[in-house]
Formats: C-alpha cells, sequence, structure tokens
C-alpha cells in the first residue's frame, strides 16, 4: 500500500472541474453514434450509397475506435492525458471536415474517401479521446467511481441525441439548411475540436499520493485502495479478464445492433403488427431511434453508475444483464406496438448505457487504478468486436429472409416475412445476456499471484 502522506483535494483545482471537461469531450466523440442520421442522405445523389455501405463505414469506425483505445491508454502515461486528449480532437475533426470534403475533391471515389475520413481517420480520434477523461476520473474519484464514470460517458451518449437533433429535418434541420451532408460534416468536425480543446484544459492526472477528503475513512473505502495495480500483461493472464471480456461483448452486442437496425426494424414491425402506413412507420421509428434511445442512453449511464456505487459492481452488473436479456427476447414482440417500441427501446438504450459505465470502473475494482487507461483499452476491445458481430448478425439473418419476403403470396405476407427475419438476432443477443449475467455470478477478484511474472510487462 502506498505510504506516502497524501495530499488533499483542497490543495489543488476542484476535481469536478475534470467531470466537465470529460463531458464536454465525450459530446463531441457522441458523433459516432449520430451516424443513423446521415445514413438515408447518403443513399441518394451523389453518393448512391447501398444500406451495406452505410453500416460498413459504422462498422469500421466503431472498430478503429476500439483499437486506438489501446494505443490512447499507452500514449496517456508517456504524453501525459491533457496531449493525447487534444491529438484525438485533431484527428476527430480532421477525419470529419476531410469527409465534407470529399465530395469535391474525389467525386469518384465516395465510398473509399468516407471510409477512410470517418470510420479510420475519425474513428481514430474518438478512441485516443475516449478513454483519458474515464482514466482520470477514476483516479480523481476513487470514492465514487460508478458515479463519476457514469457522468463522464454520459456525454457520449447525450452528444448523439444532439448532433442527430441539429442535422434531422424539424429542431436544427441543419441538412436541410446547410445544403446536404458534406457542408453538416465540416461544421460538426470544427465544432467537435472545439469542444474538445475546451474540455482537455481539465483533464489531467492528480499529483501522485493525491485522496479526496474522507478517503479511507470506512474499511470498504481501505479495502479498494489497497487493489493491486496490475500491469497489462499480468491482466491478461487472468481468467477474471476473459470473463470480464466476454461478458462485455454480451453486453455490447444487444445495443450496438438495435442501434444499427432499430429504424429498419421498427418500420416492418409497425407496419406488420399495427398496420400502420409506411409514412407513420418511419416517423414513429425514427422517433425511437433519435429520441428515446439516446436519451436512455445516456441517463442510464449515470444511473447504473450510481446504481453500482450504492449495491456494488457485481450485483448492478448481473442486475443490467438480466434486464437486458429479457428486453432483448421480448423486444421482437413489442416492436409492432407504438408505447411498446417505446418502452422496449429506452430500455435497451438504459441498460447499453449502463455496461459502458460500469466495465470501466470494474476494470480499475480488479486491476487497480494506476493502469486503467492502459487496461482498459484492452477491454474496450471488447466493444469493437461486438460492433462489427452485432450489426451483422442482425443484417445477415435478414438478407437471408429476403426470399421468404419475395414469395410471400400478398403483401401482408411479405410485411409479416420481413418481420419475422429480425427474430433470431433478437434470440441470440436475449441468450448472450443471460449467460453473462451467469459469468458475472462467478466472477471474483483477481491476485497478483495469479498471473505469470514473464508476461507482466507486455504494457
Amino acid at each position: 500500500m502506498d505510504t506516502r502522506s497524501p495530499r488533499r483535494g483542497r490543495d489543488i483545482m476542484n476535481r469536478w472541474w475534470v467531470v466537465v471537461g470529460a463531458v464536454l469531450i465525450q459530446l463531441s466523440l457522441g458523433a459516432i453514434y449520430a451516424w443513423s442520421v446521415f445514413t438515408k442522405a447518403l443513399m441518394k445523389p451523389p453518393f448512391n450509397f447501398s444500406e451495406t455501405r452505410t453500416q460498413v463505414i459504422f462498422s469500421f469506425a466503431l472498430a478503429t475506435f476500439a483499437l486506438f483505445t489501446i494505443l490512447a491508454g499507452r500514449w496517456q502515461v508517456r504524453y501525459g492525458p491533457t496531449c493525447v486528449v487534444r491529438w484525438g480532437g485533431a484527428l476527430l475533426a480532421v477525419g470529419y471536415v476531410a469527409a465534407g470534403l470529399v465530395e469535391r475533391v474525389l467525386p469518384g471515389h465516395l465510398f473509399a474517401g468516407m471510409l477512410v475520413t470517418i470510420g479510420l481517420i475519425g474513428g481514430a480520434g474518438i478512441g485516443m479521446a475516449y478513454v483519458v477523461p474515464i482514466a482520470c476520473g477514476v483516479k480523481w474519484f476513487p470514492d465514487k467511481k460508478g458515479l463519476v464514470t457514469g457522468l463522464a460517458v454520459a456525454g457520449f451518449g447525450f452528444g448523439a441525441l444532439i448532433w442527430i437533433k441539429l442535422a434531422a429535418p424539424g429542431v436544427g434541420s441543419l441538412l436541410v439548411r446547410l445544403g446536404g451532408v458534406s457542408n453538416v460534416l465540416i461544421v460538426y468536425g470544427l465544432i467537435y475540436f472545439l469542444l474538445v480543446m475546451i474540455g482537455s484544459v481539465w483533464v489531467k492526472n492528480p499529483p501522485a499520493g493525491w485522496a479526496p477528503e474522507g478517503w479511507c475513512a470506512t474499511p470498504a473505502m481501505a479495502a479498494q485502495r489497497a487493489t493491486p495495480d496490475f500491469e497489462t500483461g499480468q491482466m491478461l493472464a487472468t481468467p477474471q479478464f476473459w470473463m470480464l471480456w466476454v461478458m462485455y461483448v454480451c453486453a455490447a452486442l444487444p445495443g450496438l445492433m438495435v442501434i444499427g437496425i432499430i429504424q429498419l426494424f421498427a418500420s416492418d414491425a409497425l407496419q406488420a403488427r399495427s398496420g400502420v402506413s409506411v409514412e407513420l412507420a418511419a416517423a414513429t421509428a425514427a422517433t425511437a431511434a433519435g429520441v428515446f434511445l439516446p436519451i436512455l442512453n445516456g441517463l442510464g449511464r449515470i444511473a447504473w453508475g450510481y446504481i453500482s456505487d450504492a449495491i456494488g459492481r457485481k450485483a448492478a452488473m448481473v442486475l443490467m444483464f438480466l434486464l437486458q436479456g429479457g428486453t432483448q427476447l421480448a423486444f421482437f414482440y413489442m416492436g409492432g406496438t407504438t408505447a411498446l417500441l417505446f418502452i422496449g427501446t429506452a430500455s435497451v438504450g438504459f441498460n447499453f448505457g449502463g455496461a459502458l459505465a460500469l466495465f470501466p470502473v470494474v476494470t480499475a475494482d480488479l486491476f487497480g487504478s494506476r493502469n486503467v487507461g492502459r487496461n482498459y483499452g484492452w477491454m474496450f476491445t471488447a466493444y469493437g468486436v461486438a460492433g462489427i458481430a452485432g450489426p451483422i448478425m442482425a443484417g445477415v439473418f435478414k438478407t437471408a429472409g429476403r426470399a421468404a419476403v419475395e414469395g410471400a403470396a400478398d403483401s401482408a405476407a411479405a410485411l409479416n416475412a420481413a418481420m419475422n427475419s429480425w427474430y433470431p438476432a433478437f434470440v441470440i443477443a436475449g441468450v448472450a445476456c443471460l449467460v453473462a449475467a451467469m459469468i458475472g455470478l462467478m466472477l471474483k477478484t483477481p491476485s497478483v499471484r495469479e498471473a505469470p511474472l514473464g508476461r507482466a510487462r507486455l504494457a
């Protein structure tokens, strides 16, 4: 245990400014979840992308995002959190501004241009900036890890709502007012850069030995402070890491799948079950995707972080998985009724947001706070795997069911066949959550002695 005399909160800046900075940064990073607002426009001239191509860009950005969290975790130790966050913000801005110029500069290579600018450069910027404020928050708030992590990443969920509403018809209508996707991407890139630069001012690590007032006031707090700090190689050598990694895949897969398919599934389900028009089904699906999903996604990050501080991480995770598993198994049937669609979408968003709040703090609880930036980067690769597997899995089942739709005897049968093609994906997602809950019940705190010393310096 660190025997140095801790410096107290009154000696340095108010630590809540770190949360303010983290929220501003995460608002910008929520750009990735707002991608759906551009997909319909990208399927029209001059882009003429297929639905598959719009989802490939999204999935590629998610994979790049996850990969660069590993690098960011290492770089923040070497160069400091402020520097890494600013580079991430710069890359994100460059990616979106460059994407806005693709139509003018590379008119014959629009898909490749978007894949590189949004998927690679923008995804890399998000990955570099994402993990740093989370790691800083855990170090500044060892007494409120769950709540503060939830607040930090809540900006990510709420950011999606803001960027969707600003671009979509209604509140902002920027896609219309600015003359299309390209101009909106340029404006968004500049806004993202400004927000990240402002937020980065407060994102820094506390001094060595610093502790908040009241820390170690209880045996539970003292036990948390005594958690061994695993090097990345030691962490990867424990079964607990791989148990938690599988749980993370199971937690992220349903949420990312629904984010990718909600408008298509809801439209099919509402037409088949409620007999509503194509226009009304599309409008209702857009409300579910653009309002209920992002708002509850953001609220879930705060709420589950607070809940985990109150009842414990393990209990919170198991409860979250059970709720998400039940929602996924029922969502196929709920999607055909407007009210139940909104409730189901809200539940999916709430629990998915909780996963993004709980897994960083559980990583810190099990493997120590000192290296949480590096260690969580590796844990976050599960998110990247889920980001590819979830939307693609649903797309595969949808494509497989196309023959049944085309061979239907009438329009009603075609609508039912279109809706039924989604069923296997929801069952798989629901079962995955229930399996994760069972793994969570078996999860125990690891010991450094369990990790082979020969692999301790991987990081």
